[in-house]
């Protein structure tokens, strides 16, 4: 096969979404052949196979190339391109300085090109990497309006995308969400390139999860496994998609294939060479396996991530309460709550709080925060939101000496969360449940409560959480007696002497009377005749 015939194939894998051929076919060519559109093809599908490196000294290249050839709009492409995924992968000053290439480049352009819309895209991350919302929703609007005006699908889709997304953080979660599904209709309808098509399904996947609207989430993560498969050798997104796939196996209480998943975005991410968001995937690791109780484990997954700079609050926070440190627990949700900026990432702390402060014994502050989360689960209206709410409202009430108001809301959450399929937290908001029955004086249903939320653990395999139940279904004997004790109650109640229950039980007469002297204690008694009428009382003969 002649060099002509091999760069013919080369192209046309490559618009096959061939990458791994692509790349491997235009890195044989001869350099000299290749021209400013082939590098940035060699570039695109270097990228997309995980090989970082390759692809920016590709992408400079096609850049220099189509400069010297006076193709200004192609050159401000590819400096946008090289703006994009250097800011992307943890370089922001060399892809800022890339966005100033472009700009200037576009200085010599007197025509208003769709290129400008592409620089709004690379200047609108740089804005809310930086925190400037503002700046970042205009661009977000000039973005759409390019797309528009130039019928660039992928401009007004990455337009849609920024301006819903802008729109959840702002609080406008439905509006918002209407815009990511707009956005999604033109990634689906096609001619939106792989890189555009990519960021905005990881986007979209990402804003539901952050909303808890798992319904969406699910649609449009299976979406996103089958565009991913559809493509030969893409490594780029399949990390984040691995991700997203263990959240939702979290979430329905699949635990060994969820932390399959996680180990396998980890991989993922390593191979893209963005090693960043490996600390995501290993913080969804250690909050699984602290559910399951595999605590050290859990600790070492936690510590990695915060290797690779990615902070596992508040999962950590609450490995460190069920290990006894409430004191830092408390410290750190405080810290998260009030940093905290806007309504998603506040809706994202506060269940955990919640949970740290009531252990913590900070019913007033908790329920500060659970009158806030309402308010929120209320405004954003994504059944999983509304469930934690009902659950912390209910938690609340039952600290604050109201489990009537708590039976009520906790009822409320079972349902909602056994509606959404997800296990782990019906069967928490059961035992809570069970807590308030039990204080309301109605043993038999919270006893009903505690077993079905014991069942549900035990197949999860969330060990602590097994045990607490099956504490409480212990059997509880008035006045907090033990099984000897109650014995040995008995027999006082027969009327038989310690001798006797000593030769009864075979034990020691100093043993009965030092039983005797604690029975008298819890049942604040002060003779045999006053613990065998408390014995009759509460049917213990």
């Amino acid at each position: 096969m002649n060099v002509v015939d091999c760069l013919v194939r080369a192209r046309e894998a490559y618009e096959r979404r061939e990458w791994v051929a692509a790349f491997d076919a235009l890195s044989a060519t001869d350099a000299g052949l290749l021209r400013g559109e082939d590098f940035a093809r060699l570039a695109t599908a270097a990228y997309l196979t995980g090989r970082t490196n390759d692809a920016i000294q590709a992408m400079q290249r096609a850049y220099q190339l189509h400069l010297d050839a006076g193709d200004l709009p192609a050159a401000v492409r590819c400096a946008f391109w090289l703006a994009m995924t250097l800011l992307t992968t943890g370089e922001p000053a060399v892809g800022s300085g890339w966005v100033a290439r472009a700009e200037r480049v576009l200085a010599r352009i007197p025509d208003d090109i769709a290129e400008r819309g592409y620089v709004c895209v690379a200047l609108m991350f740089r804005h809310l990497s930086a925190g400037e919302f503002a700046e970042a929703s205009d661009c977000a609007d000039r973005i759409t309006e390019y797309g528009h005006r130039f019928a660039r699908a992928e401009l007004v889709a990455m337009g849609l995308c920024a301006q819903g997304r802008l729109a959840i953080y702002g609080g406008s979660v439905r509006a918002g969400l209407a815009l990511l599904d707009e956005a999604m209709a033109h990634v689906t309808a096609d001619g939106v390139s792989t890189m555009f098509a990519g960021h905005i399904y990881c986007a979209l996947v990402e804003a539901c999860q952050e909303i808890s609207d798992f319904a969406r989430m699910e649609q449009w993560t299976l979406a996103l496994t089958s565009w991913c498969a559809d493509q030969q050798g893409l490594v780029l997104f399949t990390g984040q998609c691995a991700v997203h796939r263990g959240q939702l196996m979290r979430v329905h209480g699949a635990y060994e294939a969820a932390l399959e998943e996680f180990g396998l975005a980890a991989r993922r991410y390593l191979a893209a060479e963005t090693a960043a968001p490996a600390g995501l995937a290993l913080a969804e690791r250690g909050d699984v396996l602290r559910i399951r109780g595999a605590f050290a484990e859990a600790d070492a997954a936690y510590t990695e991530a915060v290797g690779y700079g990615h902070d596992p609050q508040p999962g950590l926070a609450l490995l460190w309460a069920a290990r006894g440190r409430g004191a830092a627990a408390v410290a750190t949700v405080r810290r998260l709550v009030a940093a905290a900026p806007d309504p998603v990432h506040r809706s994202q702390v506060l269940p955990d709080a919640i949970d740290i402060l009531l252990g913590a014994r900070e019913t007033t502050e908790a329920g500060r925060l659970s009158a806030e989360l309402t308010t929120l689960a209320t405004g954003f209206g994504c059944a999983a939101l509304r469930a934690s709410a009902a659950r912390a409202a209910g938690c609340v009430a039952a600290a604050d000496g109201d489990p009537a108001a708590a039976v009520t809301l906790l009822r409320q959450a079972t349902e909602l969360w056994s509606s959404l399929d997800v296990p782990y937290e019906a069967a928490r908001s059961r035992a809570a449940l069970g807590r308030a029955l039990r204080a309301l004086g109605d043993e038999d249903s919270a006893c009903l409560e505690f077993d079905a939320a014991r069942v549900v653990f035990a197949r999860l395999g969330a060990v602590p959480a097994e045990a607490e139940v099956a504490r409480l279904l212990a059997p509880v004997t008035p006045g907090g007696l033990t099984a000897r004790e109650l014995e040995v109650l008995r027999l006082v109640a027969a009327g038989r002497s310690n001798p006797q229950i000593a030769g009864d039980l075979v034990l020691s007469e100093k043993t009965v009377a030092r039983h005797l002297s604690n029975i008298f204690t819890k049942l604040a008694v002060n003779s045999r005749t006053a613990a065998a009428a408390f014995a009759y009382e509460h049917d213990l003969t």
